[in-house]
């Protein structure tokens, strides 16, 4: 069989990749053809994202490819984080940049729009976590804020998506990226009206819904003839990252749970329908599209985004590596201080540091003062995070769960990962890194033929890379430093 290759672009909050992959033997070999950086831009005093800049590098991407002397690759495929989303006007042109998650617009508006429409509600419809930032509350703010761009609007289309038009020219709605928006009902797998209709936007803002591995078109004559690629198909993905990256998970059977460990950490089952009913509602989880017809039931939690945040500040003096900020932190005593990473203290503060002190010194802990300190406080508040959302996954999973997945840039940190296993007690088994990537490149082969199954894709990724095994230890250290946690974060 000829080995075809395809080109994964997977876009995160803050880096993006390009990197192609060459199904063969059994495997799948990959290459890096481009890394960049990825923030947010401050324009009037709302964070937006430069999506024609990143539009720009992904074409430069194409044209590396075509320079290259190799074979056309068979297509592209194209990932991003979650929620946001550009608007159309008629005419098809982008009406400003798109707003960031974390934008302070959507401050306080969960409480404004369950005075039109009750909680209950909303997640009865959707099964989906309530986060400010989700897309419905979003487009809320947007339209409570008189937006000028809103009432211009014709089409809503994710971050993916849009990137999909602006290389085919073809306006749909990837079912994976759709399902985090907070509009979609997973049961009927049509768009909430009701959700709409509860402030007055129109439903026909969105675009028909596409399955993961589906072609969405060709790239247009422009596009050819700029990056000299040739005409090639673009292919909807897993296009929320997370779907790609738990698609390319090497799990065997069904007793696991996994974690996509990232600037966000997201952890969850594997389930073949939504679960949502009153506990889950009340636990805040969520049930988004996955791959080959399967849903993920996970937590979002605040990930290395804390240890981001505060390496940007200490790099304006000195730049600190990942090993020498582990190797700091294993130096210093244990479980002194300990934070929840998902408190609206650490959604966005001018200063990382600062708000990991006033939150410790609130609570009536000790007061980090060292990297070190900071450092370790940071990976032990993760660990025991996960075993809070471990805790309640085990309430209401339709099946044991028996090992942690541990995927995506997590993976790298073994001190990180052999924490989570003296927290959680049970095997955590870390790799690919790459996961999202290889997923995106593994569910085109999907929608060339070359595979059938998202079993097939797994027997792929657990042919192509090497995962590594932590095993719990200090259980009883691990148990008392959990019930002091429970206490902190109340």
């Amino acid at each position: 069989m000829k080995a075809h290759t395809f080109i994964a672009f997977d876009l995160g909050a803050t880096s993006g990749r390009a990197i192609s992959g060459t199904l063969t033997n059994g495997k799948i070999e990959t290459e890096e053809i481009a890394r960049f950086p990825n923030s947010m831009i401050n324009i009037g005093e709302h964070f937006h994202w430069n999506i024609l800049g990143i539009f720009d590098i992904l074409k430069n991407s194409l044209k590396t490819c075509a320079l290259s002397g190799k074979p056309a690759p068979a297509s592209i495929g194209i990932d991003t984080w979650g929620v946001d989303f550009g608007l159309l006007a008629a005419d098809g042109s982008l009406l400003g940049e798109p707003y960031a998650y974390r934008d302070p617009h959507t401050n306080g508006i969960l409480a404004e729009y369950f005075k039109l429409l009750p909680r209950e509600k909303v997640y009865e419809l959707t099964g989906i976590q309530f986060m400010q930032f989700n897309s419905l509350f979003q487009l809320y703010a947007m339209k409570k804020n008189g937006s000028s761009l809103l009432a211009a609007a014709k089409d809503l289309l994710f971050l993916p998506d849009l990137l999909n038009y602006l290389f085919t020219g073809v306006k749909k709605a990837e079912f994976t990226i759709a399902s985090t928006s907070q509009m979609l009902n997973p049961k009927t797998m049509n768009w909430a009206s009701e959700l709409f209709d509860a402030f007055g936007a129109p439903v026909s803002l969105m675009q028909p819904l596409v399955l993961p591995g589906t072609v969405i078109g060709q790239l247009t004559d422009a596009i050819v003839k700029e990056t000299g690629i040739g005409s090639i198909p673009v292919v909807a993905v897993g296009a929320h990252d997370t779907a790609s990256a738990i698609a390319a998970v090497p799990a065997e059977g069904d007793n696991w749970a996994y974690l996509s460990s990232g600037t966000w950490s997201l952890m969850g089952i594997e389930t073949k329908k939504p679960l949502i009913s009153k506990e889950t509602e009340q636990m805040n989880f969520t049930n988004e599209g996955g791959i080959g017809g399967t849903f993920r039931f996970l937590k979002n939690i605040t990930g290395m985004w804390l240890l981001e945040q505060c390496r940007k500040e200490w790099t304006n003096t000195q730049d600190y590596g990942y090993g020498e900020l582990v190797d700091r932190a294993k130096a210093e005593k244990p479980f002194v201080c300990l934070v929840n990473p998902d408190a609206d203290d650490f959604l966005n503060p001018e200063s990382m540091v600062t708000a990991i002190r006033e939150y410790c010194r609130k609570s009536g802990q000790a007061v980090p003062e060292t990297i070190g300190q900071l450092v370790r406080c940071i990976f032990e508040s993760l660990a025991l995070k996960y075993r809070y959302t471990l805790d309640q996954l085990k309430r209401v999973s339709p099946h044991p769960i028996e090992k942690l997945h541990v995927i995506g840039g997590g993976a790298k940190n073994a001190y990180l990962c052999q924490l989570t296993a003296n927290a959680i007690h049970i095997p955590v088994i870390a790799g690919p890194t790459e996961g999202t990537a290889m997923g995106n490149l593994l569910v085109q082969a999907m929608a060339t033929g070359e595979l059938k199954s998202l079993e097939e894709i797994r027997q792929i990724v657990r042919n192509s890379v090497e995962i590594q095994t932590f095993l719990p230890q200090d259980s009883g250290e691990w148990d008392k430093a959990y019930e002091r946690y429970k206490e902190i974060i109340g």
